[in-house]
């Protein structure tokens, strides 16, 4: 692939799930927009920059009517294994409950002082 990205490269497609390869669109349509903004206003560097963003676009446009014709396989999403989770519901951060009494101690004793005013 001369042209184009190389992260893109339709082998590297094949492994993006439906999710991914949604951002990626949404990625480079933004691309685009901001390469055609810099054209406009004469700011643009490298004008092939536009026609391999675009050629990406359609990249990841085949590879979905692809998957949707059931011409190309869907990669199946790997679930992270149950022992992962357990660790990471144990490793949340605890709220230190000193710092937020303290702080909504005063606060309360003004609104006390205010109202015997």
């Amino acid at each position: 692939m001369a042209i184009g990205t190389k992260e893109l490269a339709p082998v590297e497609l094949d492994t993006y799930e439906d999710e991914r390869l949604v951002e990626e669109l949404k990625k480079a349509k933004e691309e685009l927009f901001n390469l055609r903004f810099q054209a406009a206003t004469g700011q643009l560097e490298s004008h092939g920059r536009i026609r391999a963003v675009k050629r990406d676009i359609a990249r990841i446009y085949t590879v979905i009517r692809e998957r949707e014709l059931g011409i190309r396989a869907t990669p199946v999403a790997v679930e992270a294994p149950a022992k992962a989770e357990k660790k990471a519901k144990t490793t949340k951060p605890v709220k230190d409950t000193a710092k937020t009494d303290a702080a909504a101690t005063p606060a309360a004793e003004v609104t006390e002082e205010t109202k015997e005013a």
